[in-house]
């Protein structure tokens, strides 16, 4: 009876342990797949005027954030079908797009390319580190996710503030603790995938793109601060 029992239990964990790996699978793919619009809408975006984001910043920013948020509830409503990959696609291409500007500002430096480049290299061996950390160790980092919430609450409304006030050394501020604050998250989300507590590809992909994304601008940010050459 004890065998018995014993061998379901293993049957059960390893269907789980399959399960969990199948949708960490799905949603490397599906994130690999996503990077795609998203370079097609930054090269379209660099080759945009956003002379209107120049004169209004807190319109612009707003109404950016209005479509974001349309497209983050469109994509949870549909993340059991075909379309909520779709529309996961779509929004990676505007948000591509959003990197227009600063990409713009970036590639006006003497040494923007290099900068880009480092930007880029470092959010990806960010990632591949605490991803690695997230999947092979046997930690849980669900406890993190209060604190990330406070944290990514604080940073919105302080960001929002600073759109009033312009303060540089506040934004640089801003980036630093956001690059501290998107790493746990990629801690976070995908040990929420590694442990069973995201079960769906899509929203899981959703989570951690935009973790990569934030991490991504705000390091670039603090590159183009501190490297940037003027010709």
């Amino acid at each position: 009876m004890q065998t018995q029992y014993d061998t379901t239990a293993y049957n059960t964990s390893a269907s789980l342990g399959a399960e969990r790996n199948k949708v960490l699978r799905n949603t490397y793919m599906l994130l690999g797949i996503s990077l795609v619009p998203t370079v097609i809408g930054a090269l379209v975006g660099m080759s945009m005027n956003f002379g209107f984001m120049a004169e209004h910043p807190i319109m612009y920013s707003l109404g950016a954030f209005a479509v974001m948020m349309g497209m983050f509830f469109a994509i949870s409503a549909s993340r059991n079908s075909g379309l909520g990959v779709v529309l996961l696609l779509a929004l990676t291409g505007f948000m591509g797009l959003m990197l227009g500007p600063i990409l713009q500002v970036a590639l006006g430096f003497s040494n923007g390319a290099q900068i880009v480049g480092l930007a880029a290299g470092g959010t990806a061996a960010i990632f591949l580190v605490l991803a690695g950390i997230a999947t092979t160790s046997k930690r849980d980092f669900s406890f993190m996710g209060k604190f990330l919430l406070v944290g990514i609450v604080l940073l919105i409304l302080a960001s929002l503030a600073n759109l009033f006030f312009q303060i540089p050394a506040l934004a640089l501020t801003l980036s630093a603790v956001a690059v501290l604050l998107f790493s746990g998250f990629i801690l976070y989300d995908v040990s929420r995938v590694v442990n069973g507590g995201e079960t769906n590809y899509v929203m899981a992909t959703l989570a951690i793109y935009l973790d990569i994304y934030n991490l991504f601008v705000n390091l670039l940010q603090l590159l183009m601060a501190f490297m940037g050459e003027r010709d």
